[in-house]
This record gives structure tokens, C-alpha cells and sequence, in this order.
């Protein structure tokens, strides 16, 4: 496992060891003791999510508050997708700031996003089979979210508006100023 920080705080991108041969391939996918040891985190997860999406399915911005804030460990296991992550964490050096890294099928790479962290991610293949780990269980009442399109974000989700397709509740999502102003 290799380690690598994002230029937001406390966020990582965690490459693993792809064995593979003629046969194909092996990847021990999570290995709680060298996590923790590589990030330096005391990170225990709790439960896992899998979903299956189309192209151009946008998913977030979502993230829980308090004391059920959720860091997760997200990866893709079939397709493409572009994750997003915010940070929203009053008094972080990376506040407001955002990053999106390409997760593949074929890169094998995985995504360390922290409680505190707003997240969201588009299908950029025809479907897309994402999985991650979350280390508190989901609070539905403390659920809140920005909406992916929020001009003080800016973030370039690589698909054209006409293509994206939105749950209901995502299309009334508010804004980062709305979410800030209530820190």
C-alpha cells in the first residue's frame, strides 16, 4: 500500500499492489493495520456500500454532520467515475477547496475521504459499480449536502449539464455559502 496526499488536509489517495499474471489479477483491496499505520489514522470502519450507476448519474454532494460524520474509503469496481471531495471543515487549511481524482476499474486506485468532507461523484463510463467503506453508520436526519453545481465550488464534473441526471433530492441541495453559514 502506498499513500499519497491530495492538497486537501487529511485526504488521500491510497494506490495498492496489483499482483497479476497471465491469469489475471490479485489485490488485497483493505488491510486495517497498514491504513492506519500509512495515513496515521485511527480509522475503523463500520460498514460497506455498494451502488450501481449509468453515465452521467451525479451522486452528492452528501455528507453527515456531528457526531455522525463519516469518513469513507471509496474505490470503483467496474467503469469509470470522476469522485469529488470538499472540504468542510471550519478552520481547515483547505476549507472551500476541492479535488477530483479518476477512479477505474483498471487503476485500482482508492479515495481516503475525511469526516468533515463533502463528496459526490459522476459515471463517466456507460455504467459504473462503486463500493466504500464508512467508519459510522448513517444518520438519516443528519444528512446535508451542496449541490453539484454551486458557483463559489466551481467544480468541472467533465460531462455536459444535459447529460447528468440527478436524484430528487439532489436537484435541491443548497449552496456552500448556505453550508458555511451555519459553522
Amino acid at each position: 500500500m502506498r499513500i499519497e496526499q491530495t492538497p486537501l488536509q487529511d485526504c488521500f489517495i491510497v494506490h495498492e499492489k496489483v499482483n497479476g499474471d497471465a491469469r489475471g489479477y490479485f489485490i488485497e483491496t483493505f488491510n486495517q493495520r497498514d491504513f492506519n499505520a500509512e495515513t496515521g489514522l485511527d480509522i475503523v470502519f463500520v460498514q460497506d456500500n455498494q451502488s450501481k450507476s449509468t453515465k452521467g448519474v451525479l451522486r452528492g454532494l452528501h455528507m453527515q454532520r456531528g457526531a455522525s460524520a463519516q469518513a469513507k474509503l471509496v474505490r470503483v469496481i467496474a467503469g469509470s467515475v470522476l469522485d469529488v471531495a470538499v472540504d468542510l471543515r471550519k478552520g481547515s487549511p483547505s476549507f472551500g477547496q476541492h479535488f477530483a481524482i479518476e477512479l477505474t476499474e483498471d487503476n485500482h486506485k482508492q479515495f481516503f475521504v475525511p469526516a468533515g468532507f463533502a463528496h459526490g461523484f459522476v459515471v463517466l463510463s456507460e455504467s459504473a459499480t462503486f463500493f466504500y467503506k464508512v467508519d459510522k453508520f448513517y444518520a438519516p436526519g443528519n444528512e446535508v449536502g451542496i449541490m453539484y453545481n454551486d458557483k463559489d465550488l466551481n467544480i468541472d464534473w467533465k460531462l455536459p449539464v444535459d447529460e447528468l441526471i440527478f436524484s430528487e433530492k439532489d436537484k435541491t441541495l443548497g449552496s456552500f455559502a448556505e453550508y458555511a453559514a451555519t459553522l
